[in-house]
């Protein structure tokens, strides 16, 4: 890497781990509620192409206000509290996920259709103290093992929305759209005007929902 790519490489993890701090301690939101969000709101492909606005022309708090305003969510400003030199597990978070999407390429919505921030969040301990390398090497390991996809994700994120539009567009509820994109519901034995309702909001066959 070069002098600017090795300086927007370091920016990137530190924004993302910034925002991801931020969302969490600052505006009490889940983060795979977020990053769903980032993804949706096409914030995440102009990190993911390394664009100057976003990687090195945005803190965290500016990055996450970004996407709320990409979606559509009233203005959050809210003033950050972070405590300078404190870097807590959701920084970490944001930062090694920004990293193992650079070294490895994938994108965003690739690896959070195989796992959650709340997995990798949990990986803190041992892993904060490792190499990157090693988390790339976990990661890796864990998609290998668990290649698993839900279909209703995927349909939704190519479709452009997020659960929550989803939920409201469809009539099901939020907590069973991210029990059957978590596949700890099974899609297949819900109520099939449910199931209906999804296809129809994503504009796909009922069959094409099912795992």
């Amino acid at each position: 890497m070069n002098a600017y790519e090795n300086l927007a490489m370091d920016e990137a993890m530190n924004n993302l781990g910034d925002a991801f701090d931020y969302i969490v301690y600052d505006c009490h939101m889940n983060l795979d509620e977020f990053m769903d969000w980032f993804i949706v709101s096409g914030v995440a492909k102009e990190y993911e192409n390394k664009n100057p606005r976003y990687v090195v022309g945005m803190s965290g708090p500016e990055l996450v206000w970004e996407v709320f305003e990409k979606i559509g969510i009233e203005n959050h400003h809210v003033h950050s509290t972070d405590i300078v030199g404190e870097k807590t597990k959701e920084y970490w978070s944001g930062w090694i996920l920004a990293y193992y999407q650079i070294i490895t390429g994938r994108s965003y919505k690739n690896i959070m259709s195989h796992i959650s921030m709340e997995e990798i969040k949990r990986m803190y301990y041992p892993l904060h103290e490792a190499p990157e390398e090693k988390f790339v090497e976990t990661i890796n390991s864990y998609i290998e093992k668990k290649p698993i996809k839900s279909k209703l994700k995927e349909f939704r994120m190519d479709y452009g929305i997020t659960q929550i539009e989803l939920s409201k567009h469809s009539g099901v509820s939020l907590r069973s759209i991210q029990m059957y994109e978590q596949l700890q519901k099974d899609i297949g034995k819900a109520n099939v005007t449910s199931v209906i309702n999804l296809a129809k909001a994503l504009g796909c066959n009922v069959e094409e929902l099912l795992e």
